[in-house]
């Protein structure tokens, strides 16, 4: 059992020694919460290979297959990266909290790592609620910032919504099926209050991952929460709730895929439309990064409702290259952020006040609008081919089509970057070193799975079928 649940035990007693460690130090702790939360990440992260995957505890209840280990590896370095870029951060804007953000961290991402291999109902309620819960604290943790109390009221508002809406649709699906175990719901009949159920935890997960129409909380809480937090919160939570939808809907719902897909594909679509053209016109970018982040869940729900072994694995590789794309964008974001603006405009000759920042983000723009050779390019183009090759060949078009206009609002800030003249009296962006070890860690990644995809592949394709067979 211990073996099994090492991982989540792991970061429970990283969570509890930096409690410990906050009590103990008192006012000396200064940095060095942030850097035991680092330290002691990257040593679970090293502990997870030599885990080996085909483990259960009760009865099945939790697994630990090579979904879960890969799901796992992703949700601790993208929590290891956004700590390191929060270690500045966190000691500039709140001397006397940096114990608990870095503690809140810790404790959401426990819930995630029991998410990875949640394969029954009530795991997965509780899961999601761990960590949902130190999220909305998290998101207001700048209390001078109204958009910082506003983004969080939203934040908690639309998880206590779908927290209920998800918990009513689990609780037909338990009453449909007679069992809380997701082997056992595969093995039942269809019926309407099944469908009803399944319909209703889609809505309730739609919340969590941000996805049209129930995207309403992403671009006031990225404005005002911080960034190197928003960093975490776009990628961290999202793999966890993938890793839910891909436990129900594949692993649970799977045979009923033909009730369960045309919904998906048409809140995919609509997730696709809303956060494409919602990003045009935004002048804040970390808002424009949060529309940006609700178009890629839609394309990430494409892979899910694919539903075949090369889909799920391109859903596992696209989170992947996710995490680095879009955290790196994000760490680029809290460097010029720090000059007192999130605009565009801050963003004005970056090139000449700081070439090698404003590399760094061309570098992590173009991967996120999928041009050749980053990680993302790689990401997109087995996303469309899976989907061709499954059949949904509309959906290719649609979001063929709609990556053609995010690289509008893309290049809109790589204009900015490269063409516009500095303002007058703008200064050269100060990059504190841990944050610009994050952002190097981020190109590093981008570059490395642009050129060698297969490195993270092949694995993500090994690690699918682990949940669904051919």
């Amino acid at each position: 059992m211990i073996e099994t649940l090492g991982l989540p035990i792991g970061a429970a007693v990283l969570w509890l020694v930096v409690f410990v460690f906050d009590l103990l130090a008192g006012p000396v702790r200064g940095r060095t919460s942030g850097w035991i939360t680092v330290l002691g990440l990257l040593a679970l992260f090293g502990f997870s290979w030599t885990l080996e995957p085909g483990r259960e505890i009760a009865g099945g209840a939790f697994a630990l297959d090579a979904f879960a280990l890969y799901m796992q590896r992703i949700l601790l370095g993208a929590t290891a990266l956004g700590a390191l870029a929060s270690i500045d951060h966190a000691e500039r804007t709140m001397p006397r909290r940096q114990s608990e953000y870095f503690q809140l961290l810790l404790f959401s991402l426990v819930g995630m790592l029991l998410l990875a291999g949640a394969r029954e109902l009530i795991l997965l309620i509780v899961a999601f609620e761990l960590t949902g819960v130190p999220l909305y604290v998290l998101a207001a943790m700048h209390k001078t910032d109204k958009f910082g109390i506003e983004g969080s009221l939203k934040l908690y508002l639309t998880g206590a919504v779908s927290a209920a809406v998800m918990l009513y649709g689990l609780s037909f699906i338990f009453g449909a099926t007679g069992t809380t175990m997701l082997p056992e719901i595969a093995r039942a009949p269809a019926s309407p209050f099944l469908i009803l159920g399944l319909l209703l935890a889609l809505a309730g997960m739609g919340f969590k991952v941000g996805a049209a129409p129930f995207h309403m909380w992403i671009p006031d809480t990225y404005q005002g929460a911080p960034t190197p937090f928003v960093a975490f919160l776009s990628v961290a939570p999202k793999v966890g709730g993938f890793a839910a939808l891909t436990r129900l809907f594949i692993e649970g719902l799977g045979p009923m895929r033909e009730t369960w897909w045309p919904p998906l594909f048409a809140v995919c679509a609509l997730t696709m439309l809303v956060g494409n053209f919602f990003a045009l016109n935004q002048e804040n970018v970390k808002r424009l990064l949060g529309y940006s982040g609700v178009a890629h869940i839609g394309l990430l729900l494409l892979g899910l409702g694919i539903g075949t072994q090369l889909g799920i694995g391109v859903l596992l590789f696209y989170l992947a290259t996710y995490l680095f794309t879009n955290m790196g964008a994000f760490f680029v974001a809290e460097a010029v952020g720090r000059g007192g603006s999130d605009g565009i405009d801050a963003y004005r000759g970056l090139a000449r006040r700081s070439p090698w920042l404003a590399l760094s983000m061309l570098l992590f723009l173009l991967s996120l609008g999928g041009i050749p050779f980053v990680a993302g390019f790689w990401a997109k183009m087995f996303l469309f081919w899976a989907a061709w090759e499954a059949g949904v060949r509309w959906l290719v078009f649609l979001g063929a089509v709609l990556a053609v206009v995010a690289l509008y609002y893309y290049l809109r800030v790589a204009r900015s970057i490269y063409i516009e003249k500095p303002a007058d009296g703008a200064a050269r962006v100060q990059v504190p070193w841990t944050l610009g070890a994050a952002i190097v860690i981020a190109m590093a990644g981008v570059v490395v799975i642009g050129v060698r995809p297969a490195l993270l592949l092949e694995p993500a394709i090994r690690a699918a079928r682990s949940v669904i067979a051919g």
